[in-house]
C-alpha cells in the first residue's frame, strides 16, 4: 500500500467514525429524549466552562507584579459582555483580545 493511499483510507476511517459518533444520539433516541441527557445538556456547558476558567487562571501569580491584573480585567470583561450580550463567542473572543493587548503592550 503505498503512502498516499494510507493516508487516504485513514481519513475516510476517520471521517465514517466521527459521522457515527455525530449521528449515534439520534439514532438512539428516535423517540423521546431521556431526562438524564436532557439534564446533561443543561448542566455541562456551564460546568465545562467553569473548569476551564479554573484551569486557565490556575497558574495566575497574585502576589508578583503584575498581581494577576490582566487576566482579572479580560475576566470581568467577559463577564460583562456575556451578561449584557449573551453571545458567548463574542464574549470569548474580545476576552482573549482584551488579554492579548493587556499582556502585549500594557503590563
Amino acid at each position: 500500500m503505498t503512502a498516499s493511499a494510507h493516508s487516504a483510507l485513514l481519513v475516510a476511517v476517520m471521517a465514517v467514525v466521527t459521522m457515527l459518533l455525530r449521528f449515534l444520539p439520534f439514532l438512539m433516541f428516535k423517540k423521546k429524549t431521556p431526562a438524564y441527557v436532557s439534564y446533561l445538556g443543561r448542566v455541562l456547558p456551564p460546568a465545562i466552562i467553569g473548569m476551564l476558567v479554573v484551569y486557565c487562571l490556575k497558574d495566575v501569580r497574585v502576589l508578583s507584579p503584575p498581581f494577576g491584573a490582566p487576566e482579572l480585567i479580560a475576566c470581568l470583561l467577559t463577564g460583562l459582555l456575556q451578561a449584557w450580550r449573551r453571545n458567548s463567542l463574542l464574549s470569548i473572543l474580545a476576552g482573549t483580545a482584551a488579554y492579548m493587548l493587556l499582556v502585549q503592550l500594557v503590563f
